[in-house]
């Protein structure tokens, strides 16, 4: 599951090309891959409303539990052929916690084009940051501070926002979760394309967590601003 550092006109400690474009497109595709159970979670979740019930303190301890207790295991697994089944069982997990988002606007008279939109919205910022990514040279490895830094900001904000259940609060998160998460997907391809991170489970695991930010961030501030009522 790992490429093999390997010595180049660079010097040791340095992967060659040919391992990081094929740590890259590994990631790509199971990225694109891990999509299909995130939308079979998601579907599954709005079908039979098995999530309606997880709401409040008992959604958030379920959720942090189960993405954690999968975070483990796939750091576990990675570099085994375990891995990547573990890692779809984890995105299908994240697909049935995001499926009560989806029901909540998909009760707006114009739901599905705002979840359309937040999608659309998602790959275009993806393609951004991926285009950003392969034509910056500098280090962008001292960005990891300051985003592990936000991003602890924004969970922290969305803990006490899950009890207070304030609008303007989940405007404010959303809008700085779209922002940071934005920047992390720039950082991990970057360290992708670097040949800082050799692992394209681990790669997978941290540009489907950006994206799957990004798009509830941008649903839910859709939700809020764009929804229509019937």
């Amino acid at each position: 599951m790992s490429d093999l550092q390997t010595l180049n006109s660079t010097g040791w400690g340095h992967v060659d090309t040919a391992a990081r474009n094929r740590v890259l497109r590994n990631t790509y595709w199971l990225l694109a891959l891990s999509l299909l159970p995130t939308v079979l979670g998601a579907w599954l979740g709005v079908a039979t409303g098995i999530t309606r019930s997880l709401s409040g303190g008992v959604g958030l301890i379920v959720f942090i539990a189960g993405a954690l207790g999968f975070m483990f295991a796939i750091e576990k697994t990675k570099n085994s052929a375990a891995g990547v089944p573990v890692l779809l069982a984890f995105t299908f997990f994240m697909g049935l916690m995001l499926s009560r988002m989806i029901a909540m606007v998909l009760g707006f008279k114009n739901g599905s084009e705002l979840i359309m939109t937040a999608f659309a919205g998602t790959a275009g910022v993806f393609f951004v940051m991926a285009s950003l990514a392969s034509t910056i040279k500098r280090d962008l490895s001292g960005m990891s501070k300051w985003l592990m830094v936000g991003a602890l900001a924004i969970m922290i904000g969305g803990i006490i926002n899950v009890f207070v259940g304030s609008t303007v609060g989940m405007m404010v998160i959303s809008v700085m979760a779209i922002g940071i998460f934005s920047a992390y997907m720039l950082y991990d391809l970057k360290q992708i394309i670097d040949g800082g991170e050799t692992n394209y489970i681990s790669a997978t695991l941290a540009l489907y967590m950006d994206i799957f930010n990004v798009f509830q961030s941008l649903l839910a501030l859709l939700g809020i601003m764009g929804g229509e009522k019937d």
